[in-house]
């Protein structure tokens, strides 16, 4: 065995992979190769390091972009011919087949070029079948939008623009998918709102993020309908996260309609009032939460903030804020 082929097995070994004859080969290997072992030894080190280390799980946005650039990339590599891919499997398992048989060896190069000989018919006839989609409200026929608007989310990999028309309702979204795309219609519109609450989240584009948290902020304050799983939570999301104060102000204000009706709403607010970097925010935080301001969770939130609070108008605002409640009770 070569170090080449060792290298190639020494990954599957270290996670336990490597069938046991190709691990005895390997070992025989090691045994007289100062290099593989120590190469072998680091991967394992690693390998105890990340397990160490907890998992976390990538956001569904963050794996559907890595795809979209992974099939853009493959499509724009030139295709190669099908004898080319043949004699490159052959050049791969060669080192593998040097303690094989002669008759199995050759069985395995005639099923593998005969693997890639029908793996390229398929493809080219796969490729011939499918047309690059586009979605283009303006031109396209009431039939051809129904059946191309329909689309998941995952497909979406980024949104460009938000353009709200200067009369009516009507948004204008840009958004790439393969290629720049765009569909038009109102705010009532799912697709408009499910491509509102992606742009929400899209961490890359700030100037886009502020629009599209300024718009759902504005359907909500509207009295439109902002479901706790939709909208709601797309501008929770802004307000505790978002590194924008422009853009967390925009989502505090839309939230504002639902902070009697919606624990999970009044408790967000809370958050912003207790640790917000922005005393505007805070501030705003306090007027917002004046309706409930009786609720036990906000009036002790209140009572720390006006006694603890290193910001002397904030103190100022909570202890105002109590002072009502006092006046009520």
């Amino acid at each position: 065995m070569n170090c080449e082929l060792a290298h190639e097995r020494i990954v599957m070994a270290a996670y336990g992979e490597l069938p046991d004859d190709a691990a005895h080969e390997l070992e025989g290997h090691l045994a007289g190769c100062a290099g593989c072992g120590e190469e072998l030894e680091q991967l394992r080190a690693l390998k105890l390091l990340a397990d160490a280390s907890p998992m976390v799980e990538p956001s569904p946005n963050l794996v559907a972009r890595s795809r979209m650039r992974l099939e853009e990339a493959l499509d724009s590599l030139p295709p190669t011919r099908w004898f080319e891919r043949v004699l490159q499997k052959i050049r791969n398992n060669a080192a593998s087949l040097q303690a094989a048989p002669i008759a199995a060896s050759l069985l395995l190069l005639v099923g593998a070029g005969a693997g890639s000989l029908a793996g390229y018919y398929v493809s080219q006839n796969h490729a011939a079948r499918i047309t690059p989609p586009t979605i283009n409200d303006r031109g396209a026929s009431p039939s051809q939008q129904d059946a191309t608007l329909e689309f998941p989310a995952a497909q979406v990999a980024n949104i460009s623009s938000i353009v709200r028309q200067p009369e009516g309702e009507e948004v204008e979204v840009h958004y790439d998918r393969l290629v720049p795309e765009e569909v038009r219609g109102s705010l009532d519109d799912p697709k408009i709102r499910q491509l509102l609450m992606l742009a929400a989240d899209d961490t890359e584009a700030a100037g886009v993020r502020d629009d599209s948290v300024g718009l759902l902020a504005a359907e909500c304050r509207a009295g439109h309908s902002c479901q706790p799983t939709g909208i709601r939570e797309a501008l929770m999301t802004s307000l505790r996260y978002d590194r924008n104060a422009g853009v967390r102000l925009k989502a505090l204000e839309g939230l504002q309609p639902y902070v009697s009706q919606d624990l999970r709403v009044r408790d967000a607010v809370l958050e912003a009032l207790l640790n917000d970097s922005d005393p505007h925010i805070r501030t705003q935080a306090i007027s917002i939460l004046e309706p409930v301001e009786a609720d036990t969770s906000v009036r002790q939130a209140l009572q720390s903030v006006a006694h603890t609070d290193r910001n002397p108008a904030i103190r100022l605002v909570s202890r105002q804020a109590l002072s009502r409640v006092s006046e009520i009770q």
